[in-house]
């Protein structure tokens, strides 16, 4: 197998990047565990969420009586098409 041409890698770094950019937008959540050894979750915003272990098993133990609160007080939050 012989090594790539420059003007091969140079299209295969500008496909690449064209993925990265498409997956950033369609709003898939992309997880990865940091040098601290959190987890970071990237696609809810602007920054990323990161927890450690613990704080995710918390959250996630809690999920039901979070998705019940949201709900009760939806009408004091803002959703994204109030403006």
């Amino acid at each position: 197998m012989s090594e790539p041409s420059y003007e091969e890698l140079k299209a295969r770094l500008a496909q690449l990047e064209k993925e990265v950019e498409t997956k950033k937008r369609s709003g898939d959540l992309i997880f990865k565990v940091g040098e601290k050894g959190g987890v970071s979750v990237y696609g809810l915003g602007r920054f990323p969420v990161t927890l450690y272990y613990e704080q995710w098993n918390r959250l996630l133990a809690a999920a039901e009586e979070l998705g019940k609160f949201i709900e009760e007080n939806k009408s004091k939050l803002k959703l994204k098409d109030q403006g």
